[in-house]
């Protein structure tokens, strides 16, 4: 066991953070290296009894099974969404496939361009904190909250314009 797991941890982090984020990012979607890189640090603090000195290979490794195992599911996705739609079928896995009951709401949100319906989903879907959202995203937290005003103002002014047909009154 490390005598100062906590300390040992923030040293890992502070030293490999930037390098395995641009490891991770010439591999996958800038999106996804933000998520891969946090799952890998998740990884090395659950199993930080047997993380290796020094742990940067070990590091650059989990991060590699990780990116595999998302190219696996994704694979999978795909694989669904093609036989449903030879069944005349669709597979919506949106968030607006969960709210299915209010299609005023699920036309408005399908109208909302993707980095609308991201910056809303990472606070309202994955109960993440402004600081948190800001950080996946990777601005601050204000530009954070002034692309989630904007985008939850155009969602309601979308709602509105939906169930008032179109009109404005």
């Amino acid at each position: 066991m490390k005598a100062d797991p906590e300390g040992w941890f923030d040293a890992l982090y502070r030293d490999h953070h930037r390098e395995l984020l641009a490891f991770v990012r010439r591999r996958s979607s800038t999106g996804e290296a933000e998520d891969v890189v946090a799952e890998t640090f998740v990884v090395a603090w659950r199993r930080i009894d047997v993380v290796p000195d020094p742990a940067r290979g070990w590091l650059f490794a989990v991060a590699r099974n990780i990116l595999r195992n998302q190219e696996r599911s994704q694979h999978r996705q795909r694989s669904l969404q093609l036989q449903l739609a030879e069944q005349g079928q669709t597979y919506a896995p949106d968030p607006a496939a969960s709210i299915a009951g209010r299609t005023d709401l699920a036309h408005a949100w399908n109208r909302l361009t993707d980095n609308e319906r991201e910056v809303i989903a990472l606070t309202a879907w994955d109960e993440l904190t402004q600081e948190e959202a800001a950080t996946v995203l990777g601005c601050t937290k204000a530009a954070y909250a002034v692309r989630l005003y904007r985008a939850r103002r155009r969602l309601l002014h979308l709602i509105d314009r939906t169930t008032s047909g179109g009109r404005r009154g």
